[in-house]
């Protein structure tokens, strides 16, 4: 190495101070003195540095190509060192000289020239520099680092430090580039296609082979620690450093990693790399993730049902991790993608394929899979509700109620090729979803939060025969009336002799309540009573309506709807009485039972002895006597009940007169307590039997054209006394008609409309000649030459007006 003779006189003397760096044997390492004299050198005389640097990266360049390897680790310390001390204006060009040796050394077989190499990039890219490169170009080491990434070197230990150095090195670009506006973008997707895999495929392998609790010596000591823990931490940087409009480039790679490994369908490590992506991200772009995997669950609408469910459990935990209300600016679109998404599973659920066709090749459906898939969309909508304020809750609900399909008059989400069946799981699962998004709805003013524009056809869907869809609606209006968590103490029927043990709260009913009662109140009991009378309500429909009829004492109950309540409990009875009614023995204990455990809550609630007592005496003798009419012996796994119930009379029932003489006594109103409560029927609840919703709303729309019909005396008497007879032709007429306009031909329904048209047309032309006459004139008429009369047209200036009409 060193030069002998008069020559080594006449080399430059930044050479000569190079050459002296280096020991004659390399395990002496770098020779310090020298190393001091070059640096002090390099900073009297900074024009020079690049010259050291292009010198020393020959020589590097030489000793590797010998495979003198002690030699190269010197050069590079030496290197560092330099880098490190100089922060001139001319670093650049050293610089230069610095990477291309790195280059050098990540391009070499040996792992530990690569490793190297690495450390001294990783140096480097902690170094804030003054002045910035304008041409300075990294493509080369994110590839390169991103290699080692995936090394797959023999020997396993090797193999991991390998595979550190390339997650080390790539977390030195990002250091180096992410904020230097001068630099090539390294958010391009060119440069993130290569870095957010390489993240990931360490993070997944190191997941397979290691513990994902580290000790805390672990977590102290960067030298052991872990390349799962290396890759994560670098990964979260990563994520950390993006803006806005990084997001996209930053997490598209990773929605394509997790599709071509197959990622979606284990769930774990997608839902582990989104927690880290919320978490790591700037919370104001939460958002923008989300509508990434909504885009990305769109697109693979066709693919299985594992898959979709991956996707959706995925959004299921970045929704609950993101900030209140960070769902974005477009909340509705959020619940429109997943709504599509449930209707696209009952469509592949119903018909088995993914395109409406059964051609060989396409992919088996399992149902159970799309079930499963369902309930995570379900699930889904649930979590994204609660990150919602109320007034954006109440738009979503709004938006499920207007996407529940009713065939013929409102298709909106119904399913064409599934057919009736198919509707009729969408309308459940809509139902369902509601359900979710009700749960632990609060508000203070329940007329804002529940529009007649919502509550309408919400209680119209508990007018079907379809007992699931009912059961669905009730414990949606239980969500949405219980804002004091009172509803799981009325789970449970049962004669309580004491409430206090229930703790209910009770708060004054205010002014918003009053009103909202007064507006729907009667519509709300209307639909407990037609709930109770169903033949196919079971024992959790009536603990249902039974929650019900609590709920609105505890939270809406002013004195005039506890008097209104007292009385549909007795209307009640008296339903269960009814000889009219087919209804089974078991429904009539179960409405026993209910209206019993019903006096029994409202009586104590309203602290009137003589109520109270009368009540009480009334259940002990059931207790006695007939037990089965009470919930003890009815709602119970094998309720026991009689074989039928003929005479059920007496002492065992609660007497209105008994009821309205007590409550008299307290100041109730005894006028209304005393009035029988007749639910106010209106079309739609005369029909004995629904087939759906569908033929429900048709017939309500056929029955209000009837509606302007001439009333007379006549009429009101044949609606008072409505007898039997009236029903059935009533039932019959309604019949065909609906039949005719099933199974007639187009031909003859459009004649039949058209001649009503005619005959509206020539009504309204009688009513036109009658009206519209010319105005009398005050010039008079002129005659034609056919004897008849005809007005003459006279300009308002030339008429003669009384003297009294002008001013």
């Amino acid at each position: 190495h060193r030069v002998c003779g008069c020559c080594g006189a006449l080399r430059p003397r930044y050479k000569r101070l190079v050459d002296n760096i280096f020991p004659e044997d390399p395990e002496d390492g770098l020779v310090k003195a020298n190393m001091e004299k070059l640096t002090f050198y390099a900073l009297s005389a900074p024009e020079k540095l690049d010259r050291i640097g292009a010198y020393l990266s020959e020589r590097l360049s030489r000793d590797v190509a010998r495979h003198r390897y002690g030699y190269v680790c010197i050069a590079m310390e030496a290197l560092d060192q330099l880098l490190m001390a100089c922060h001139c204006q001319s670093i650049n060009l050293f610089v230069e000289s610095f990477l291309k040796m790195v280059r050098k050394l990540l391009e070499s077989d040996k792992p530990s020239l690569q490793i190297l190499g690495t450390n001294s990039f990783v140096k480097f890219a902690n170094i804030e520099e003054d002045t910035p490169s304008y041409h300075r170009s990294y493509d080369f080491f994110v590839s390169r680092f991103s290699e080692m990434c995936h090394s797959s070197y023999e020997d396993p230990d090797i193999r991991t430090k390998i595979r550190m150095a390339g997650i080390k090195g790539l977390q030195g670009v990002v250091r180096k580039t992410v904020n230097d506006e001068l630099q090539a973008n390294i958010w391009d997707p060119q440069h993130m296609d290569k870095i957010v895999p390489s993240l990931l495929f360490n993070l997944q392998s190191g997941e397979r082979t290691e513990s994902r609790s580290p000790s805390p010596l672990q977590a102290t000591e960067k030298e052991k620690e872990s390349p799962v823990e290396l890759t994560e931490r670098c990964f979260r940087e990563l994520l950390g450093r993006a803006a806005y409009g990084n997001i996209k480039n930053a997490v598209t790679p990773v929605l394509m990693h997790l599709d071509n490994h197959s990622l979606w369908e284990g769930k774990t490590f997608a839902v582990r790399c989104f927690k880290i992506i919320m978490y790591s991200i700037q919370s104001q772009h939460s958002h923008l993730v989300i509508q990434q995997l909504l885009g990305h669950l769109d697109a693979n609408s066709k693919n299985s049902a594992t898959v979709r469910a991956g996707i959706v459990e995925v959004l299921l935990e970045a929704a609950a991790i993101a900030a209140s209300g960070s769902v974005g600016p477009t909340v509705l679109e959020v619940f429109n993608t997943l709504l599509r998404q449930l209707r696209l599973s009952v469509d592949y659920e119903l018909t088995g394929c993914y395109d409406g066709s059964t051609n060989i090749g396409t992919k088996i459906i399992k149902a159970h899979e799309e079930r499963q898939l369902q309930e995570a969309v379900i699930r889904t909508i649930g979590s994204f509700a609660n990150t919602l304020p109320t007034y954006q809750r109440s738009e979503v609900m709004l938006f499920i109620m207007g996407k529940i399909p009713v065939p013929g008059v409102h298709p909106a989400l119904s399913s064409k090729d599934s057919g009736p069946e198919g509707t009729r799981m969408i309308q459940v699962m809509l139902l369902k979803s509601l359900v979710q998004v009700t749960a632990g709805f609060d508000t203070t003013n329940m007329l804002t939060a529940l529009p007649t524009s919502f509550l309408e056809p919400l209680l119209s869907f508990s007018l079907t025969e379809d007992p699931e869809i009912r059961l669905l609606v009730l414990q949606i209006l239980l969500s949405l009336i219980d804002r004091h968590d009172n509803a799981p103490k009325f789970l449970n029927v049962s004669i309580i002799s004491d409430i206090s043990v229930l703790k209910l709260k009770v708060d004054k009913c205010s002014r918003q309540d009053n009103l909202f009662m007064k507006k729907h109140g009667q519509q709300l009991y209307r639909h407990i009573y037609l709930g109770c009378k169903e033949e196919s309500s079971g024992q959790q429909h009536y603990e249902a309506l039974f929650a019900l009829l609590g709920l609105l004492s505890m939270e809406l109950a002013n004195e005039e709807v506890v008097v209104d309540l007292i009385r549909l409990a007795l209307a009640l009875q008296d339903l269960a009485l009814s000889t009219d009614e087919a209804l089974p023995v078991f429904n009539r204990c179960a409405i026993h039972a209910v209206a019993a455990a019903y006096l029994n809550l409202i009586c104590q609630l309203t602290t009137v002895p003589a109520f109270c007592q009368h009540i009480h005496e009334v259940i002990e003798l059931r207790q006695k006597e007939t037990p089965y009419l009470l919930p003890e012996d009815v709602f119970i796994e094998n309720p026991k009940l009689p074989s039928s119930l003929e005479k059920v009379e007496g002492e065992v029932l609660f007497l209105q007169s008994k009821i309205t003489e007590v409550l008299g006594g307290s100041g109730y109103n005894t006028d209304r307590l005393a009035t029988p409560y007749v639910p106010q029927y209106t079309d739609e609840d005369r029909l004995s039997k629904r087939k759906s919703i569908g033929e429900t709303i048709s017939l309500q729309g056929e029955v209000e054209s009837r509606n302007t019909e001439e009333i007379t005396f006549e009429t009101l008497k044949n609606a008072i006394v409505d007898s039997v007879g009236m029903e059935e032709q009533e039932r019959e007429r309604r019949r065909q008609v609906v039949e005719k306009f099933q199974k007639a031909p187009f031909e003859e329904i459009a004649a039949h409309c058209g001649a009503r048209a005619t005959l509206l047309q020539s009504k309204l032309n009688q009513i036109f000649e009658i009206t519209i006459r010319p105005p009398p004139s005050p010039s008079g008429t002129i005659s034609s030459g056919y004897g008849q009369t005809q007005s003459r047209s006279v300009p308002i200036y030339e008429m003669k007006f009384p003297d009294l009409c002008v001013y």
